[in-house]
């Protein structure tokens, strides 16, 4: 079973409606804001993970296994329930709350292939309730990126690694390196990921994002490339590759007006870019929107 099929009420917000990215095989993010009610016992085929983002706290009651916890919710505090394992939830004060489910067979996956950390057969079972700001940010992000930017899948993938990346080294790194993880925090990320977006249109470069990030150009595009999964460049392309999309719907608009405002220093190149990214030319692209 899985978990969205109880929900008693309807999600704001679904990244499943929104975008069709990487991420988003691999993790669903809903959000809610429900009155107080309760879900049935379960056991689902998916982790889930619960953020808090409401400011007051609020006395939830969880069933995990055979125990029963009443307690008082805080904001930025975090639930993780494994797959596997039956829950059941009340909750006596109106929610304000992200849902995160994740296959377990992907998790994995993506914790060993991307990031080289084995998560056993208990995987996410060792802490269950915790305070972390740093990894709310990073959901809460991700949850903006669906909100904004007009959907856009480069960034909500990007923000969805973030979050994963963070997860996984909270319980799977050692010591030193979930310091670091914590020290380069969602926010340093978002100072990047938002300069992209407002100057895409003009010359980037790894230095110009580094200073951004506060780190040097080596360790910057080393970070980035283990969290976002791409190199800085790479993703500056992919990023202006989807605005390029979107201004291609207006038929009148020039394909070299639209190749400068997306940064490319001519048509020429704008569509060599293009067609490796996107599989046609801008031409061929229009022409099947």
């Amino acid at each position: 079973m899985k978990y969205q099929d109880i929900y008693p009420s309807d999600a704001l917000l679904r990244s499943f409606d929104v975008t069709r990215s990487h991420a988003a095989e691999l993790m669903t993010l809903e959000y809610f804001e429900a009155e107080p009610a309760e879900m049935p016992h379960q056991v689902f085929d998916q982790h889930h993970i619960l953020l808090n983002l409401r400011d007051e706290p609020h006395r939830v009651e969880n069933w995990r296994g055979d125990e029963h916890r009443d307690f008082i919710y805080h904001k930025n505090e975090i639930v993780v329930t494994p797959a596997g394992i039956k829950s059941g939830w009340k909750w006596h004060a109106k929610s304000k709350v992200i849902v995160i489910t994740l296959d377990p067979k992907k998790f994995e996956s993506f914790a060993q292939k991307e990031l080289g950390v084995v998560l056993g057969a208990a995987q996410l079972q060792d802490i269950p309730q915790f305070m972390d700001e740093d990894i709310v940010q990073a959901g809460v992000m991700a949850l903006e990126a669906l909100k904004s930017q007009m959907g856009s899948a480069v960034m909500y993938e990007s923000f969805a690694r973030i979050f994963l990346t963070k997860l996984i080294q909270k319980y799977g790194a050692d010591g030193e390196e979930y310091e670091f993880s914590k020290s380069f925090s969602a926010k340093h990320y978002k100072r990047v990921l938002d300069y992209v977006a407002q100057y895409f249109g003009q010359e980037i470069t790894l230095e110009h994002m580094a200073t951004e990030a506060g780190l040097s150009p080596f360790h910057f595009a080393r970070l980035f490339k283990q969290t976002i999964g791409e190199t800085p460049y790479q993703f500056v392309m992919d990023y202006r590759i989807e605005q390029a999309k979107k201004m291609l719907a207006d038929t009148a608009r020039p394909m070299i007006d639209i190749a400068l405002s997306c940064g490319f220093s001519d048509q020429a190149h704008f569509s060599r870019v293009f067609k490796q990214l996107a599989g046609k030319t801008p031409k061929d692209w229009r022409k099947s929107q």
